[in-house]
């Protein structure tokens, strides 16, 4: 596991304009993520469990942004928070015009099959089902007819490489090609969003490398907005900026270049 760089003291909140460092950087960027004072605290035996306090971030439409940080430090706790998978102790959460933090349980589901994409270090494939199957259902679940359904789905089977791997269930599939298909299943109902909790952490450094190139392609075809947390900095570097989390607070890291 590779530990971050020391970042050179910067503001406490990520919302200023970064220093262009991807290839995407000459875009015109409009907000799509806004968090406003946000704190998430959890009571333990020993007392309260400050994760967040006072968290502001600002997220552009087409950036794609790394978070980097110790473990333990709050990162998944984040990315849950900004898809609406748990809520905040205080403060709020935009996406677009959706006050993410104000959404009953019904919405919620609603907004996170509609508007987001997620990807985990683990693949979460069920594992009686084939990779199509696998793929089809968060269309499915919005209640899409199953044959529109299943074309979608080798749709993006081929958009990830895997359409001669369709019938091959979870167990028959490399690592590789399991979190290829986790990343065709979170974009196959074309969300804005995509959010990647160490998406390439389970793999080897070289089936990593390509994973995340395969991200990275999807992220510029599909007009995407990507959040991924990493431990990978070769990989982070690649992102157009780099937050890291520590003691709750967000900051940019600007003295660390692509290789």
């Amino acid at each position: 596991m590779q530990t971050p760089p020391a970042a050179a003291p910067q503001a406490s909140r990520a919302t200023r304009e970064p220093e262009s460092r991807a290839s995407n950087s000459n875009q015109s960027f409009s907000s799509l993520i806004r968090v406003q004072s946000l704190r998430k605290s959890y009571q333990t035996a020993r007392g309260a469990l400050e994760l967040f306090e006072d968290l502001d971030l600002e997220v552009e439409a087409g950036e794609m942004v790394a978070i980097v940080g110790q473990s333990g430090a709050g990162k998944s706790t984040l990315l849950h928070i900004l898809g609406a998978l748990d809520a905040p102790s205080a403060g709020t959460v935009y996406c677009a015009s959706t006050h993410v933090t104000s959404l009953s349980a019904r919405e919620a589901a609603a907004f996170r099959n509609r508007e987001i994409g997620y990807v985990w270090q683990f693949h979460y494939l069920l594992p009686e089902f084939t990779a199509l199957e696998n793929v089809a259902m968060p269309l499915l679940a919005r209640g899409v007819g199953k044959g529109e359904a299943l074309r979608a789905a080798n749709q993006w089977l081929g958009e990830v490489g895997l359409e001669d791997r369709s019938d091959h269930r979870p167990g028959e599939l490399s690592g590789g090609e399991q979190q290829r298909v986790a990343l065709a299943r979170a974009l196959v109902c074309h969300p804005r969003l995509l959010l990647a909790d160490e998406p390439t952490g389970d793999l080897d450094g070289v089936t990593a490398g390509r994973v995340f190139e395969l991200i990275e392609r999807l992220h510029l075809s599909h007009g995407l907005t990507s959040i991924l947390v990493t431990h990978n900095m070769d990989l982070a570097m690649r992102c157009r900026r780099i937050l890291r989390l520590e003691n709750g607070r967000l900051t940019e890291i600007t003295d660390v270049h692509p290789k």
